[in-house]
């Protein structure tokens, strides 16, 4: 329903009194007693039980936060009774090198609208430039239970010329934590302190701010995609206030939009989630993971992730018919969801052939095994690093992207030079096809989509600079290469809604990378390849590391971390380490005793039924060394849902404790049976209080898992 200005002010309150009746509320219209009215001032209020913004509109000083609240602490995030003409912008960028911002004059408001759906709310402020032909539309969403506010930004070219946009803010609010000598910023996913004047980037999807007296504070979640985000902190400049200002990269991979006439675009959007450290339920610790697993994944939250195999590590490309069916036994006992055969089981990249020299009989007979146990089939797919000698690179060598010179840009991989396809380029449908071919041909569950998209994560240049694709230039080839992969993601979907799409951080186009943007266009993200080759690798401490810094901002069970053996000892740190995150094993399964196999699958089927049963997905707390883990210290984590019950991990390492005292303050009022997984038996009654003050947990071996019954 679009509600035009005039039917705003007229019949605001009884809209507003409709909608009110609804429990998860969206109200709007003239909001009373605001000092910064004036006679042609509007102003509406977004709410539910959680959160509220209030959002205003001024002829001479546009679209303005006058409030937002988090009701549950009773916390006003704004100065209240501020100077709105030394606001700043709602939102900013420049159009044509003409900088536009929402806090001035240069808008008229053309419409609002509302829109509702079963576990969400939206507010829509649409708003005309008044001599550029630029509409902006500030988009507000709200979900039920949840304390956030997300919103985005919706441009059209108006006009009859195209239009380039830059320096792109999607929003810009200055909040009221404390003094500056009582702020922490953590930056990196939320997990480093460091100091309130500091530009994130790529790897600051979340960054948190905090006021360590109160423990006030509020995470940011950037959602705008791997290299292109930033965001400025600025809390050095105003006595109590700092500067949030959550945009598009502006320097390092700078964003540029071009709109043609009639074009839309939306941005990415920027979710903000107050909180109150230490404080039950408003802690982030359970704010921020229930809204990232709720509202950020696609499905994985609704069903809980499968557990995953894969052949990459040690098999690599000699993976083979004989090797997979041997691997398939195991695999079945164990209990595993999905068998996935990485690269080696297609005769090139790009192209769906099967690979007859190792799979003489092709997938069939491999696909029919894989079933007969109850799993499904996954394969590795590269989308865009493709052979040359390929149907589709002979029939399209103009869809590859360039290099500076003019070149076609190339990508090493485990089988050679291969040849890298621009996705801001028609070929991105042809790739959604080829991914669409090989989930019927193969009846795929998974789709492991790996190699080189944007840039390289090992040091190669990014972006195209080829002309006659979808992008203007260099700069703009950046942000159009990941639409260019959302888009192809988007066509698999509108066909196999079921498939799980795995975006790599190869692909997204750096180590380690998780964030929004990637699950936006996917449902998981093979996150990293740590070595677990042997005994004494990486292996499951340093999994464990890039767990505990990322779960703080990101959906844990959308990250795969790659390359736990389940062959290597011990079994029971591999699997202890599997259940924080997505489930993924590879290895020489086949080296697997009779007992061990067992073992795997008795403890499979208990963690399939926790999780079916209990959203563990509500909060992630790290636990003794995590912040830096270490072979000379404990370390560990709990995952529990919001009625306390749940899961803890213990990890000994080589510290040779005896035991860890366990601290949850933040577990819910409630007696708890803490019943270990390892032992089998119970170990013993604890409440709230016992948990607080910490409980002393014995090591039954290197590792023990507990599963907590609330009573």
């Amino acid at each position: 329903m679009a509600v035009s200005r005039r039917h705003v002010l007229k019949s605001g309150a009884a809209i507003a009194a409709s909608i009110a009746r609804c429990p998860q509320s969206l109200a709007f219209g003239d909001r009373e007693n605001d000092a910064s009215d004036t006679p042609d001032s509007q102003s509406w209020i977004l709410e539910n039980d959680l959160i509220r913004r209030t959002i205003s509109f001024h002829p001479s000083h546009g679209l303005l936060t006058s409030q937002l609240f988090d009701k549950a602490t009773s916390t006003d995030l704004l100065l209240p009774g501020r100077d709105i003409a030394k606001a700043r912008p709602e939102f900013s960028f420049n159009c044509n090198g003409t900088p536009c911002a929402g806090n001035t004059g240069d808008f008229e408001l053309i419409d609002t609208t509302p829109a509702r759906t079963a576990t969400s709310s939206s507010f829509s402020v649409r708003l005309e430039h008044k001599s550029l032909p630029i509409e902006v539309t500030s988009i507000y969403t709200l979900y039920a239970a949840q304390c956030a506010c997300r919103k985005s930004l919706r441009f059209k070219n108006t006009g009859a010329a195209p239009l380039r946009i830059t320096h792109l803010a999607i929003e810009t609010l200055e909040f009221a934590l404390g003094p500056e000598n009582e702020l922490t910023l953590f930056a990196q996913y939320g997990a480093v302190p460091r100091e309130i004047f500091y530009t994130g980037r790529s790897e600051d999807a979340g960054l948190m701010i905090q006021n360590a007296r109160t423990g006030r504070g509020l995470a940011i979640l950037n959602e705008v995609p791997g290299y292109m985000k930033r965001t400025e902190v600025a809390g050095w400049d105003a006595d109590n206030t700092a500067r949030v200002s959550a945009m598009y990269d502006t320097d390092i991979m700078s964003f540029e939009r071009r709109l043609a006439p009639g074009e839309e675009f939306t941005t990415a959007s920027i979710s903000i989630l107050p909180f109150r450290r230490d404080d039950g339920l408003n802690d982030p610790r359970w704010r921020v993971p229930s809204y990232t697993s709720a509202i950020l994944e696609r499905r994985i939250n609704k069903q809980g992730p499968p557990w995953i195999y894969n052949t990459w590590e040690p098999f690599e490309r000699g993976i083979n018919q004989q090797i997979s069916m041997e691997l398939i036994d195991a695999a079945g006992t164990m209990g595993i969801d999905i068998f996935t055969i990485d690269d080696g089981w297609q005769q090139e990249y790009g192209d769906n052939a099967v690979n007859l020299t190792a799979f003489p009989s092709g997938l069939d007979p491999i696909i029919k095994a894989i079933e007969s146990k109850g799993m499904r089939l996954g394969l590795w797919i590269p989308p865009a690093a493709i052979g040359m000698s390929t149907d589709v690179y002979k029939a399209h060598p103009d869809w590859a992207a360039l290099d500076l010179e003019g070149n076609t840009k190339t990508t090493w991989t485990m089988a050679g030079q291969k040849a890298v396809m621009c996705m801001a380029s028609p070929f991105r449908h042809t790739a959604a096809a080829r991914i669409n071919d090989a989930i019927e041909r193969f009846r795929l569950a998974y789709a492991k989509l790996d190699l080189t998209t944007i840039f390289n994560a090992y040091g190669e240049a990014p972006g195209c600079w080829a002309k006659g694709h979808d992008h203007g230039d260099w700069a703009e080839s950046l942000i159009r290469i990941y639409e260019g992969i959302k888009e192809m993601t988007a066509e698999v979907y509108a066909k196999h809604p079921d498939v799980l799409l795995d975006l790599t951080f190869e692909l997204w186009g750096q180590k380690h990378i998780i964030d929004a943007g990637l699950l936006a266009a996917g449902d998981l993200d093979w996150m990293s390849n740590v070595d677990d080759t042997k005994p004494d690798s990486a292996g499951p401490l340093q999994v464990r590391q890039l767990l505990y810094a990322r779960a703080g901002s990101m959906p844990v069970e959308a990250m795969l971390i790659g390359n736990l053996h389940a062959e290597l000892p011990t079994i029971q740190e591999s699997f202890a380490t599997t259940i924080g995150s997505a489930p993924l094993l590879l290895g020489d399964l086949r080296k697997l005793t009779a007992s061990d196999r067992k073992w795997y699958g008795e403890k499979i089927a208990w963690f399939k039924q926790l999780r079916r049963r209990v959203n563990i997905a509500e909060s992630f707390f790290p636990l003794g060394s995590w912040r830096q883990t270490s072979p000379t210290a404990w370390d560990g984590f709990a995952r529990l849902a919001k009625t306390g019950e749940g899961v803890i991990a213990l990890f000994r390492n080589k510290s040779g404790a005896a035991e860890a005292r366990v601290q949850l303050p933040l577990i819910p009022e409630g007696r708890y049976r803490a019943h270990s997984v390892i032992t089998g038996k119970d170990s013993g009654t604890f409440d709230r209080a016992a948990w607080n003050v910490g409980v002393r947990i014995p090591f039954p071996g290197q590792v023990e898992i507990l599963e907590l019954q609330r009573i």
